[in-house]
């Protein structure tokens, strides 16, 4: 069961993604919380996804981002935004959002993209992509060195590879047969090479690098 929280300003926007999640099979939504209620709520509740809104009138989403990030057992993260020209993309990305969905994903879609997400996918919604990539590239020269590609091994960037496509990790080990604890400790490996906070920054890190490009032949 994947455990999820809601957090959001707007009480119609919590009933509204809470009703649909509820009756997905294999996802339980533990709370529907604005923001100021969210870290205490994860905090008591462990869950293992969390839908955050961005901009909150009570306390600022971002602020929130890095608070959940910092748990012991830290919750996936993705960001939840009605703009698709979101200035706080990039900051968002260095703080370790796991992804964006906009607000009004198509109700069929969203137990998908959770599911995605408990099992460590890239969830970015197709409005929202170009203005993410935009963003991180257009963010700060630490952003958008990707020297730290150097440092993967010839299997590390395979994986990369598949992250940048958006593959989850139960996906990207059977595409490599491999196990999904492999995947895993290749993609911690990744992330630490890279120095970034999440899969998202690696996978833009790889599109920037070309490696997507590469697929038609061998990576690396």
């Amino acid at each position: 069961m994947i455990r999820v929280l809601v957090v959001d300003d707007e009480a119609l926007i919590r009933m509204g993604f809470q009703r649909i999640l509820d009756t997905a099979e294999g996802i339980e939504v533990v709370a529907a919380v604005p923001g100021g209620q969210a870290l205490r709520t994860a905090q008591e509740t462990a869950p293992d996804v969390v839908l955050l809104d961005i901009r909150m009138p009570d306390v600022d989403g971002l602020t929130v981002l890095t608070e959940l990030r910092g748990l012991p057992n830290p919750p996936v993260v993705a960001m939840l935004t009605t703009f698709d020209m979101d200035e706080y993309v990039a900051t968002a990305l260095r703080s370790g959002a796991a992804g964006f969905l906009l607000k009004d994903t198509d109700p069929e879609e969203l137990p998908f993209l959770v599911r995605s997400l408990a099992d460590g996918g890239t969830v970015l919604s197709s409005k929202v992509t170009r203005t993410v990539v935009d963003a991180y590239l257009d963010a700060g020269p630490q952003d958008r060195d990707t020297g730290g590609l150097e440092r993967l091994t010839d299997r590390e960037r395979d994986v990369l590879v598949r992250v940048a496509e958006g593959l989850s990790n139960a996906e990207i080990a059977t595409r490599m047969h491999l196990s999904t604890g492999t995947v895993k400790d290749h993609v911690s490996a990744i992330l630490t090479k890279l120095e970034v906070g999440g899969r998202v920054q690696a996978a833009l890190l790889a599109q920037r690098a070309g490696l997507l490009k590469e697929e038609g032949g061998t990576p690396g």
